[in-house]
C-alpha cells in the first residue's frame, strides 16, 4: 500500500490543482469583460481577508484571499448578487456606466458569463491532448477473452469471442464503454446485445458490485460484469487529431458525470459518495504520490468538473445567471429585480446545504467522525 505523502504536500497539491484553475476560470470572466469594454473593480482568487495584492493601471485590485476556496471577478456596477440595475447604478456619470456590466446587450453578458466554465473546459481538452500525443489514442475492441467464474457474465451465459455491441440500449463501440457503462450501475438488470460466432443474440444480466480498495485504502463500490477484454492498442496521435480525441474523452467524462449526478439527485446512489475541497486535497495529495502525470490528469478531471457545476442552472453559479440572461432575452426584459433576489437566495441556501454534506463526507472519509468516537467511547 502507498501511504499518502503528509499534510504539507497534501496542501500543496490542493493548491496545485484547485489555484490554477479557479485562477484561468476567472480569467476567462476577465478576458471576456475586457473584449466588451467592462471595467474590472477587483480580481480575487480566494475570499475573505485580503493577504497579498495590487491595483494595476486599469484600476483593477488584484489580491488573493486567505481562504482559497474559489475566487471572483466584480466587474464595474455589479452592486447586488443579482447583477440587475440599481438606483446606485443609475446615478452613476454616463461614460462610467456605459462601461458597467449591466450596461451591455444581454448577449455580451452571457458571453462574460459562460467564459469561465468554458475556459475549464479548454484547459482539459489542451492536457488530455498533449497525454493523447503522448501515449496515443488506447483502445481496446469490445470483445470478451474470459469471463470472471462466478461474475454477472458467467451467470448471464456470456462467452469468450463475443463481441458485446449494447448494454441496456446503449451502444458499445470500445471495451472502455463498457467499463464506463457497468462501474456505475452496480445491481442493475440489464440486456446486452452481441455478435456471437457472426450471429446476433442477447442476453440478460445483473451487474455484479465490487468493493474496491486502492493503493491508499480508500473504498469504492465498482459496478462490474466480470469480462476480460484483449490486448489494448495504442494508435498514434498527431498534433491535428489530438483535440478530437481530447474532445472525445471529455464528453465521456461529462456523460458520466451527469448520469452520476442523477443516480444521486433519483435516490439510486447515496449523497454519502459526493465529495468537496477535503476530499479534493486527500485526492491530490495521493495523485502527486502517484506521480506528475496522475496528478496533471486530476487536473484536467478538477477542470472539467468546475466547468460543468458551474454551468448547472443554480442561482449563484454561472448556469444561474445564464438561465436569467435566456429568459430576459425571450421576454425582452429581465425578471423582476425581487424575483431575482429570491433566486439568488434560495440558491445561495442550497449551495451551503450542499456543502455542509460534502463537508460532513470529507470528514467521514479521513475518519474524523472515528477518531472522536473513539476518544469519547468507553476505554
Amino acid at each position: 500500500m502507498i501511504h499518502s505523502p503528509g499534510i504539507l504536500l497534501t496542501i500543496l497539491a490542493f493548491a496545485l490543482v484547485v489555484g490554477p484553475l479557479v485562477f484561468v476560470h476567472e480569467l476567462g470572466h476577465y478576458f471576456a469583460g475586457r473584449v466588451f469594454g467592462i471595467k474590472a473593480d477587483a480580481f480575487s482568487i480566494g475570499f475573505g481577508r485580503r493577504i497579498a495584492g495590487f491595483t494595476d493601471k486599469r484600476g483593477t485590485r488584484w489580491q488573493i484571499g486567505w481562504l482559497p476556496l474559489g475566487g471572483y471577478v466584480r466587474f464595474a456596477g455589479d452592486m447586488n448578487p443579482a447583477s440587475v440595475p440599481s438606483a446606485e447604478w443609475l446615478a452613476l456619470p454616463s461614460e462610467e456606466r456605459n462601461r458597467t456590466f449591466q450596461a451591455k446587450p444581454v448577449w455580451q453578458r452571457a458571453v462574460v458569463v459562460a467564459a469561465g466554465p468554458i475556459v475549464n473546459f479548454a484547459v482539459a481538452i489542451l492536457i488530455l491532448a498533449g497525454f493523447a500525443i503522448a501515449y496515443g489514442d488506447v483502445r481496446m475492441a469490445p470483445v470478451v477473452r474470459a469471463t470472471v467464474p462466478g461474475g454477472a457474465a458467467a451467470r448471464a451465459g456470456l462467452r469468450a469471442g463475443d463481441r458485446i455491441v449494447s448494454i441496456g440500449g446503449r451502444s458499445i463501440a470500445t471495451f472502455d464503454d463498457i467499463s464506463r457503462y457497468v462501474s456505475i450501475r452496480g445491481g442493475d438488470a440489464v440486456a446486452i446485445d452481441l455478435i456471437r460466432a457472426g450471429h446476433p443474440t442477447a442476453v440478460n444480466a445483473t451487474i455484479g458490485i465490487d468493493v474496491e480498495r486502492d493503493r491508499f485504502g480508500n473504498e469504492a463500490r465498482i459496478g462490474r460484469l466480470g469480462i476480460e477484454g484483449g490486448l489494448p492498442v495504442a494508435t498514434p496521435v498527431g498534433v491535428f487529431e489530438a483535440p478530437g480525441v481530447a474532445i472525445r474523452r471529455v464528453g465521456d467524462i461529462v456523460s458520466v458525470t451527469v448520469e452520476t449526478l442523477g443516480q444521486v439527485i433519483s435516490g439510486r446512489r447515496s449523497v454519502k459518495e459526493l465529495g468537496g475541497p477535503v476530499k479534493i486535497a486527500q485526492v491530490s495529495g495521493q495523485q502527486l504520490a502517484l506521480g506528475p502525470d496522475a496528478l496533471v490528469f486530476l487536473i484536467a478531471l478538477v477542470s472539467i468538473n468546475l466547468g460543468f457545476i458551474n454551468l448547472l442552472p443554480v442561482p449563484l453559479l454561472d448556469g444561474g445567471h445564464l438561465l436569467f440572461y435566456a429568459i430576459e432575452a425571450i421576454r425582452r426584459r429581465p425578471l423582476d429585480p425581487a424575483v431575482q433576489e429570491w433566486a439568488f437566495r434560495g440558491g445561495l441556501a442550497a449551495i451551503l446545504a450542499l456543502m455542509l454534506v460534502v463537508t460532513f463526507n470529507d470528514l467521514s472519509s479521513v475518519g474524523l467522525w472515528k477518531h472522536i468516537s473513539g476518544l469519547i467511547g468507553p476505554g
